[in-house]
């Protein structure tokens, strides 16, 4: 009998080696695929993180030899560029928040991989994600949420269609890190101890506006700080500097703790408040992608996550509108609902949507 390969995206961190070496154990056919995604600026400007830095490119050369798997170097900077960066850059300039993360795990990871595992006749591709697939008694294919929750991964993943599921391996969802560092030091990989990466992987000095800046060849105008009712309070940086519910960094003086609720691109405004006004009873998203369900119906019970280390509230789906778009409803008021972020909805555990949100409903 064949065995069925599987193209694994390889980080360089310990996860990723863990699920080739599972995957192998399991019988797989295990090529290694290291994504080139950046190319820093300048050598000082690498990072360890980067993907495809010469060191994450070092560390999984090691561990698939380790492993005794073959190993490509791909080159998606082109994907990653247009993808990811591009949008990353524009959402940021028309006052929203990205989570740039979903959009590359869809496009690039995923899709370009995707594309990758047919060049070399693999039947799979696989992370090291912290999630896990299932088949539904629906049909459909839907991510379940990871045993230990705080390594959940799956709210960044929500964007996933149904043909990538169907070709997706993910064997670490059933451990925790703990349990996947063991692994990896008691078969001697030597990524066992590597930290995790953190942050915007192509923004290691964690300077956006900089980054924007120089992407754009824009600069980014200062404007005013105002009540909701339009009064000046003071002025702002740029509005790239800011998002709903911050409160550091505001450099006001206003004998009270204030905070951003609210960004208007057109009028160059960074709204700010008391701390209630951060909070919202609903919001509007768009761009659903449907994953454990075909569609919502008005009234459907469900958890909804707005941010990735949001624990998640109950909420019910109270309009759908012809647009598609939908309004959803929070059981409680949620703090800092922020345009450009996703929103996730969870159904008994599963990923049953997720879309984009456009705006907080008081």
């Amino acid at each position: 009998m064949t065995r069925k390969r599987v193209v694994i995206g390889m980080s360089g961190g310990v996860d990723s080696s863990v699920a080739a070496y599972l995957l192998k154990k399991a019988g797989y056919e295990v090529l290694g695929v290291t994504m080139k995604t950046w190319t820093p600026a300048s050598e000082s400007a690498d990072d360890p993180g980067l993907g495809g830095s010469p060191e994450v490119i070092e560390d999984a050369k090691e561990v698939a030899r380790a492993l005794g798997i073959s190993y490509y170097v791909v080159d998606f900077q082109r994907d990653f560029s247009d993808y990811v960066v591009d949008y990353f850059t524009q959402e940021y300039l028309e006052g929203r928040t990205p989570n740039p993360c979903v959009v590359c795990n869809r496009y690039v990871k995923w899709e370009a991989l995707l594309n990758k595992a047919k060049e070399l006749g693999a039947d799979y591709i696989a992370t090291g994600h912290y999630a896990r697939i299932v088949c539904l008694e629906n049909g459909r294919y839907a991510l379940k949420t990871c045993e230990v929750s705080a390594k959940d991964q799956t709210y960044a993943l929500y964007n996933l269609t149904q043909a990538q599921l169907a070709h997706t391996l993910m064997p670490v969802g059933d451990y925790n890190k703990e349990e996947i560092r063991e692994i990896a030091s008691k078969i001697g990989l030597p990524v066992a101890d590597k930290p995790d990466s953190q942050e915007i992987c192509f923004i290691p000095d964690h300077d956006y506006a900089n980054f924007i800046r120089q992407r754009t060849g824009k600069e980014v105008c200062q404007g005013n700080f105002v009540t909701a009712g339009g009064t000046v309070v003071g002025q702002h940086r740029g509005i790239i500097h800011y998002t709903i519910g911050q409160r550091k960094g505001l450099n006001l003086s206003m004998g009270r703790p204030v905070f951003v609720t609210e960004i208007r691109p057109k009028t160059n405004e960074v709204v700010i408040g008391d701390a209630q006004e951060v909070f919202a009873s609903a919001l509007r998203c768009t761009k659903i992608n449907y994953m454990g369900i075909e569609k919502f119906e008005e009234g459907m019970e469900l958890l909804a996550k707005i941010r990735y280390n949001h624990k998640g509230a109950p909420c019910w789906i109270e309009k759908v509108l012809p647009d598609g778009d939908v309004i959803c409803r929070f059981a409680q008021p949620q703090r800092a609902i922020t345009p450009g972020q996703a929103v996730v909805f969870y159904q008994e555990g599963y990923v049953a949507a997720g879309g984009t949100i456009v705006t907080a409903v008081k």
